[in-house]
């Protein structure tokens, strides 16, 4: 695991606020003639994250909680609903022509299969210029001087592979060449989506070294996407867990791997595999699915799933709310103040779930 980094030298690169990216449903002929509305997919329902240079925050969930929705919203593939995106101070959420893509010079994205995001029919030495020729970067002579140098980078001797092609290479390679065309233009932010669950396990522990390497040689910061907590948990300074489009809890890697406070990411932690059977927590599974972004469920959105879901849970959404050591987390067993507007209500205990027997003493406990 990378040595963390302070947060007093390090100036903020990719800030979000508030941040919302919905997606209109596609509606039926009956629908459109009777005048009934199309279905909204909140993918993003309100997300701040912040991220500073030589930072590496790590982005984990179940698919389709929308994690690679923020990181397609932060670079802008996709255009925000809602809050805001500032890139070193300046608003960038509703940038467009020159302004965008000057922005996109500095923001780029690695994706998850390095089979599909190469051009099969360009060599390696075309595919990493590419991008310096869309930008209008230097000569021919600059931009092989740059691509020899992102090459290096990634250690992908140039002199041996920049005539050669995508299938000429392993999944590795392959990857790190991915990762050279987002360094060719020398970015300050830059989303790793998921840049290693299509690797073999063998190779996988060398290219998120080379992530934090870079990370800090070259003052990245960097949103590293990852349904796999554990290897978020080698690489992060920060983790955010992310639930149905929004953070459910985040703060430092070590401590949330070490003492998780959301239900949720307890049961994320306890999947992850360890050697010593005598070391591996007790295992809950979560039972049904992940709701659906069209039709999100009033109150605490893992009410649905919880083991400790009472009825506050399901009546009152819980707030982000601030705890010791720089933690945050969405859960109404950590906050108090939804119990005091409601109380009424019977709130969540952790380690058990709450009974019907147990909604007076609790509901006389929260006022």
């Amino acid at each position: 695991m990378s040595e963390r980094r302070g947060e007093g030298d390090r100036a903020t690169v990719i800030e979000a606020e508030g941040l919302k990216t919905h997606f209109q449903a596609r509606s039926g002929i009956i629908s459109a003639l009777v005048g009934q509305k199309p279905k909204v997919a909140r993918a993003l329902d309100g997300v701040d994250v912040t991220i500073r240079e030589r930072e590496v925050v790590g982005l984990v969930g179940e698919s389709g909680c929308g994690k690679s929705t923020l990181g397609m919203s932060l670079v802008r593939m996709y255009q925000p609903t809602g809050g805001r995106v500032r890139y070193r101070g300046e608003d960038i959420t509703r940038a467009e022509g020159r302004a965008l893509k000057d922005y996109r010079r500095q923001a780029q994205i690695i994706f998850q299969d390095p089979y599909s995001s190469l051009n099969p029919r360009l060599t390696i030495g075309q595919i990493i210029e590419e991008p310096l020729i869309i930008h209008r970067i230097g000569n021919a002579a600059e931009r092989r001087e740059r691509v020899a140098r992102a090459m290096n980078l990634v250690r992908i001797p140039p002199a041996e592979n920049v005539d050669r092609y995508p299938s000429d290479l392993s999944g590795g390679q392959r990857q790190r060449i991915a990762i050279a065309r987002a360094l060719v233009l020398e970015p300050k932010f830059i989303v790793a989506d998921e840049p290693v669950s299509m690797l073999d396990v063998s190779i996988q522990a060398s290219v998120l070294e080379l992530i934090d390497e870079l990370s800090r040689e070259l003052g990245l910061a960097v949103l590293y996407i990852s349904h796999d907590i554990a290897t978020v948990g080698y690489i992060c300074d920060h983790v955010a867990v992310m639930y149905l489009g929004r953070i459910v809890e985040e703060g430092p890697a070590e401590e949330i791997l070490a003492e998780p406070l959301h239900p949720y990411t307890e049961r994320l932690i306890a999947a992850i595999p360890r050697m010593d059977p005598a070391e591996a927590p007790e295992r809950h599974e979560l039972t049904g699915d992940v709701p659906s972004p069209l039709n999100v469920p009033p109150g605490c959105r893992f009410s649905s799933r919880c083991p400790f879901v009472a009825p506050l849970c399901e009546a009152v959404e819980p707030e982000l709310s601030d705890q010791p050591g720089g933690r945050r987390v969405r859960c109404h067993i950590h906050d108090d103040g939804a119990a005091r507007l409601r109380p009424d209500l019977a709130r969540p205990v952790a380690g058990r779930v709450t009974h019907d027997e147990d909604v007076g003493i609790l509901a006389d406990a929260a006022s």
